[in-house]
């Protein structure tokens, strides 16, 4: 089974496509073959798909681990821009965005990919099976999940109110904190903490694993978890004026003499 799996992902990656077409026609009969391939692509592909611009793409355990990084950053880059306005002028801060953020933090950052993923699968192998360097890191990350959900929950009860008082420069304090802690925490386990977890999986493991991430995902959130993670992330960006990030090219530095 694992055999016909791994022939069949090959086939639609398209990196083998005499192999597996060979393989499926002698698996299934020539023009059976030829009817689940151009019918049935969506359903014989990989668990493990995403949509782009209505293409299917592949996206791996790893890969969607760090993509899910992406959302959760933009919403760090959002804590750092409340953070400025916050010292600046707090009324500038729309209290309803910012709970918004810290909603989605909670709900696809720490219920879903710390505790459903990192927690229950990642740190677990590598307490167990990991060394070097990597191994230093699992209950130190845990630890930071536990102070970052802290400090989402203060933010949500900061955020309940209609505005953002005299508790302004504290706030933008504790947002700056968890920013930075978190910036350092996601480049740790991109660059460090997911390639020593991949390398202690065979690749049967892996590729079960692939579906295993998908699974939960659409179980958490349905078909479109990211795809929906990503829209709420995007309008939270529209209210804080950070969608366009061609504002966000800084000016020619300045001449050196």
């Amino acid at each position: 089974m694992s055999n016909l799996i791994q022939n069949r992902r090959e086939f639609f990656k398209g990196g083998a496509a005499g192999v597996g077409a060979a393989f499926l026609f002698v698996a299934c009969g020539g023009s059976q073959a030829n009817s689940n391939a151009n019918g049935n692509a969506a359903n014989s592909g990989p668990k493990d798909q995403d949509k782009d611009n209505g293409n299917k793409i592949e996206v791996t355990a790893v890969e969607d681990l760090m993509r899910e990084h992406g959302i959760l950053r933009r919403a760090l880059l959002i804590y750092s821009e409340a953070a400025l306005r916050l010292r600046k002028n707090a009324a500038d801060v729309s209290p309803t965005a910012l709970q918004k953020a810290a909603n989605l933090f909670r709900t696809f950052g720490e219920e879903y990919h710390e505790k459903k993923l990192e927690e229950a699968f990642i740190f677990p192998r590598i307490k167990e099976k990991g060394s070097g360097l990597a191994a230093t890191y699992p209950d130190i990350l845990i630890a930071q999940h536990d102070r970052g959900r802290q400090i989402t929950d203060y933010i949500i009860s900061v955020t309940g109110s209609a505005k953002i008082g005299a508790e302004a420069g504290a706030f933008a304090d504790t947002l700056d904190s968890f920013v930075r802690m978190y910036q350092h925490h996601a480049a740790r386990e991109d660059t460090i903490v997911f390639p020593a977890w991949k390398g202690l999986l065979s690749p049967g493991e892996y590729d079960d694993l692939n579906d295993t991430f998908e699974d939960i995902e659409h179980e958490q959130f349905g078909e479109d978890g990211f795809e929906d993670a990503a829209k709420q992330i995007g309008e939270i960006e529209e209210t804080f004026g950070l969608a366009d990030i061609s504002k966000l090219t800084p000016p020619p530095p300045p001449n050196a003499k």
